[in-house]
This record gives C-alpha cells, structure tokens and sequence, in this order.
C-alpha cells in the first residue's frame, strides 16, 4: 500500500536522498513512497534512510532473482551479485535434488532455488540468529538450522548432497574499513569477515564438503577475481575438481568443485 498524501513532494524526498549520498535516488524515492503505509510511516523511512540505514532494511525486503526475500535489521543484505552464484547452481541442480545452502543469511540463494528448480529439497543453515529467523520466513522454517557451518545440519544430509551453495564471507579482514558505512555499521561482522586475506570460512567449508557432497555433487562459493586462483587451490587439496566461472556484467566470481564419483 503507498501513502494517499506524502509528507513532501516527491522531489524533496529525492533530494533528501540524493544529499545523503544515495546515488539511486529517484528509485529509492519511488520504493519508499509505495511501501510507506501512511505519511508519517513515510516520514519515519526517509529519516531512517538518510542516516545511513540500508534501503533493504528500512522496507524490510530485498529483490533477489525476482523474489522479496525478507531481510530483518541487522542480517546481511544478499547481493544482486549473488544471482550469478544462484544461476550455476540452478544450472546444476536436477529436478528433485538435495541442495543446502550454508552461510545461508537471509535464505535467498535458498528460496531462489526453491523457485526456479522443480521439487528442490533445501535446507539451510547459519551461525547467526538473527539470519536464522530471517531465513525461516524466507524458506521452509523446519530446514533452516543455527550453527556453525555443518554442525547443525541433520546427519542424515552426509554424503547425499548434490549442490552445496556457501556465500562465505571473503572480505579480508584489513579491507573491511574499506567497505560502505551501510555494510559496516549495519550488517553483522560475521556475514563479511574472511580473515587475513578472506578465505578462512571458505577452507573450513571447502575441507568437509567432502564428506556432505554426494558422488558428483558440487560445491559453489562466491569470490573475488583476485581471490580466485588460491581459491582453487583450496579446492584442490580437499579432493574437489575445480573450475572458475566469471560474470563482467555481474563483477561476480565463482568457484566450482565437484566430487569426483569414484571417490570411496
């Protein structure tokens, strides 16, 4: 519902905006305004807006791959970036298969995959409770556990799953002053924290995939071109074979490794 009369004209609400360093502005304005459900709530937004709080947070929805993922104050907002990480993993999956999506945060690449593949069994799994009950309302709530990395998964998954999607967190820890105030004050330390130089989650990840993974199963991470090469390194090591996949248009990389099927 958007508001009958808004407290300002458009254009004042642009120029809030446009001030505070929104570079999307007029969008941003059009998206307030229509989710704003009297002009005060509306009011309330923009303010919210201006000083510094995420556009996602403040209407409480992110679009991610066509879909409203719900995303609460204080959980990591998915990246439309990220869509390319959830276009090969929908590559991958078959009709019916087993995914799970770790590091899940919201659930997006979750509910993304329950979308667009048919009869997709997912489960998903976070550290973080705030994401954890974000997730819930993104994707099936009894699928969605709290914990670190594969713990809480059931045990039952081991070995049977087909694709392993893990937005890990990869920025290295030195580089972190270096991203947006949004990202920074706003979302949790845990969602983007990679360590020295960003690949700590993703080794923990990459070394009992493994054991998860069904014969053939792959596992897909997001990272960054330059990050890339020792990436696959990691990779190798555990036993995966991997492969680079690279958007321009997305400035997205992803690494792909697969179980090889004759492993015992």
């Amino acid at each position: 519902m958007s508001v009958s009369a808004s407290p300002w004209p458009t254009s004042v609400i642009v120029t809030r905006l446009r001030t505070a360093g929104c570079v999307f502005a007029e969008d941003e304005a059009e998206l307030l305004v229509a989710a704003a459900a009297s002009p005060a709530e509306l009011a309330v937004m923009v303010d919210r807006r201006v000083a510094g709080l995420p556009l996602e947070h403040v209407l409480g929805w992110a679009e991610f791959r066509g879909l409203r993922i719900v995303v609460d104050p204080g959980v990591f907002v998915p990246r439309r970036r990220t869509e390319f990480l959830v276009d090969q993993a929908v590559a991958l999956a078959r009709p019916g298969a087993v995914v799970v999506d770790l590091c899940c945060g919201s659930g997006a690449l979750g509910a993304a995959l329950v979308a667009a593949v048919d009869q997709v069994e997912v489960y998903a799994a976070d550290i973080d409770p705030a994401a954890v009950r974000c997730a819930r309302r993104n994707i099936a709530a009894d699928r969605v556990f709290e914990g670190d990395l594969f713990a809480p998964l059931p045990a039952t998954l081991r070995g049977r799953i087909d694709v392993l999607v893990a937005n890990t967190p990869y920025v290295p820890t030195d580089e972190l002053q270096l991203l947006p105030s949004e990202a920074r004050i706003h979302e949790p330390r845990v969602a983007l924290d990679g360590g020295t130089d960003g690949l700590d989650v993703q080794r923990r990840v990459t070394a009992a995939a493994p054991d998860w993974l069904a014969p053939g199963g792959r596992l897909l991470v997001e990272t960054s071109e330059r990050q890339a090469p020792r990436a696959v390194e990691v990779f190798r090591r555990a036993g995966l074979i991997p492969r680079v996949v690279e958007s321009e248009e997305w400035y997205a990389t992803v690494v792909i490794g697969t179980r090889p099927t004759g492993r015992a």
